[in-house]
């Protein structure tokens, strides 16, 4: 059964039909504290969240200055740098091991492994000076890119002994590797013998492979794959915008398309397939946009992230927002909260005949009030 209000005077019951009248209905649901909780100006970056709740970021200080850390349940570890001033973090996997790159001493950058038992390891380089991690497979394999003794980036994946494979080119000088999936596929961008870049799988035993562009397009960068072997990144297309895809080893889907406007990047898959990534449409702060189960949403500006980075297999989005001067770690639900419902004038009219009704009873029991210690007889309506 109901409360019941009939204890409540007039006067009462009409103040709390007014209040839930006036009441805004409730926003999406947040599932991550604005930020780490860093101090003053610093600002903070989520790059990806484990099965664990265990949050691989960074902070970003006020002076520009990054350092690498992993958060949870308000609890902020630093990882460190591997004797430099700098670190950032790319991914982690379920047992908590989270790769990024940091500063050597000499002022370097070199892509790092580390786990809470042996602290960070340097995984060195292709004989050049710098290398970045940009992902890790639950067994602890790593992707990344790193220099060789030519002075040109190529994308690089792990060994059983965590030296440092050169996956090559598609004929031209550099490659990028940015994602990597339980099987050992690994996915990015490299340069052909024309100087254009393109989407790429490497699988092993088969090398290397092109997976080609939007039509018309020349150029394209693919940026995660997830186990089933789903690809995703952003592709040039013939009108010489960037258009966020799918690729399932058979056909490029643009999602781009779904979108309609501005240029959209494909960032991050999930196990069942839900691909996130972020919308920039010229004088406008970019949007993220989920496509799950065929269906397209960007989310609106107060519902998304500025920075979308990753999606866990729970179908959560991770990244930051940007809160006018500076970013914070933050983390949505793929599913889109509901959009504000249009009022009714009908509503409207009721909350006008309410208010005027408010202030006739308020005037009458003022007045009944007044009388009554006047010592006249007080009528109630």
């Amino acid at each position: 059964m109901p409360p019941r209000f009939s204890c409540l005077s007039a006067a009462p019951r009409l103040t709390l039909l007014l209040l839930l009248c006036a009441t805004p209905l409730a926003g999406a649901s947040i599932y991550a504290e604005h930020g780490f909780g860093e101090k003053g100006g610093d600002g903070s970056i989520a790059s990806d969240l484990n099965p664990a709740g265990l949050v691989a970021g960074i902070i970003t200080e006020e002076e520009g200055r990054r350092r690498a850390v992993i958060y949870q349940h308000g609890r902020i570890r630093e990882l460190g740098t591997l004797g430099g001033n700098e670190g950032f973090t790319k991914a982690i996997n379920a047992h908590g091991v989270v790769v990024g790159s940091a500063q050597t001493a000499s002022g370097a950058w070199h892509a790092f492994r580390y786990e809470e038992a042996g602290g960070m390891r340097d995984l060195g380089t292709l004989g050049g000076n710098s290398s970045y991690a940009t992902a890790i497979t639950r067994d602890g394999k790593v992707a990344g890119y790193a220099d060789t003794s030519g002075g040109d980036f190529h994308a690089f994946v792990t060994q059983a002994d965590h030296s440092l494979q050169d996956l090559g080119t598609l004929g031209g000088a550099s490659s990028y590797a940015s994602g990597l999936n339980a099987h050992g596929v690994v996915v990015g961008t490299a340069q052909r013998s024309d100087g254009y870049r393109r989407a790429f799988v490497y699988r092993p035993g088969a090398g290397m492979q092109e997976i080609g562009t939007l039509p018309g397009g020349r150029i394209s960068s693919a940026t995660a794959i997830n186990d089933a072997g789903l690809v995703v990144g952003a592709s040039e297309t013939e009108k010489r915008r960037w258009h966020a895809f799918a690729w399932d080893g058979k056909r490029m889907l643009d999602l781009g398309a779904m979108i309609g406007q501005g240029d959209s990047y494909a960032t991050a898959v999930n196990a069942a397939g839900h691909v996130v990534g972020s919308v920039k449409i010229n004088g406008y702060e970019p949007m993220t946009f989920v496509y799950k189960d065929g269906v397209m949403t960007v989310r609106r500006r107060d519902d998304g992230l500025y920075l979308t980075n990753k999606i866990t297999d729970a179908g959560l989005v991770v990244g930051a927002i940007y809160t006018g001067h500076k970013f914070q770690a933050f983390a949505v639900s793929s599913r889109a909260a509901p959009p504000p419902q249009r009022g009714n004038p009908l509503d409207w009219l009721v909350i006008t005949f309410v208010i005027g009704a408010s202030g006739v009873v308020l005037y009458k029991l003022q007045r009944n009030y007044r009388m009554g210690l006047l010592g006249a007889r007080t009528r109630f309506m």
